[in-house]
């Protein structure tokens, strides 16, 4: 049986920023936890910093081995952009500073994993995260991204590793 991996699923934003948490073994994936940093308001400085703390801790507190983060999206407001730009620097680099792999995935990635489409809506992967995780009740906005992200990357690992024993097969012949 292969060893567990304990995944960081993080969702950045400027006020609130979602995470989740999931061990992966094999091809089970467990809930482990989830919720939302709401960074609130004050200057841009601040925010960041108690960002950056309450990141540390949750990786402190829960021992990932890895991190997964989604892509910023730019879409027509380009201060909105640069303010996710900036969460996502500081959760990049609060992984960084605890010796953690970061993969980054774009929303459409995202959604066609957990879902089957990369046109998928919001409601959709949240449903899909509390199937694929079973979990019962209604999940935070944030923290069902971030579980989404999770699961991303639990695949892609998954299937990057299936590709890699199926190089390896090669190479043996």
């Amino acid at each position: 049986m292969t060893a567990a991996v304990r995944i960081l699923g993080i969702d950045p934003g400027s006020r609130i920023t979602g995470f989740g948490v999931i061990d992966v073994s094999g091809s089970s994936s467990v809930h482990v936890d989830s919720g939302c940093i709401r960074i609130g308001t004050g200057a841009v400085t601040e925010r960041l910093r108690r960002l950056h703390e309450s990141l540390a801790e949750i990786i402190r507190d829960t021992t990932p081995d890895e991190v997964a983060i989604e892509q910023v999206f730019v879409s027509r407001n380009a201060d909105s952009a640069l303010k996710l730009g900036q969460a996502r620097g500081v959760a990049i680099c609060v992984a960084a500073l605890a010796d953690l792999p970061v993969a980054e995935y774009a929303a459409t990635r995202i959604k066609q994993a957990v879902v089957g489409s990369g046109r998928a809506d919001k409601l959709q992967v949240q449903h899909m995260v509390r199937v694929l995780l079973g979990l019962a009740g209604r999940v935070q906005a944030d923290a069902g991204d971030a579980l989404g992200v999770a699961l991303c990357h639990a695949h892609m690992r998954a299937t990057s590793q299936r590709l890699a024993a199926m190089g390896a097969g090669d190479r043996q012949r």
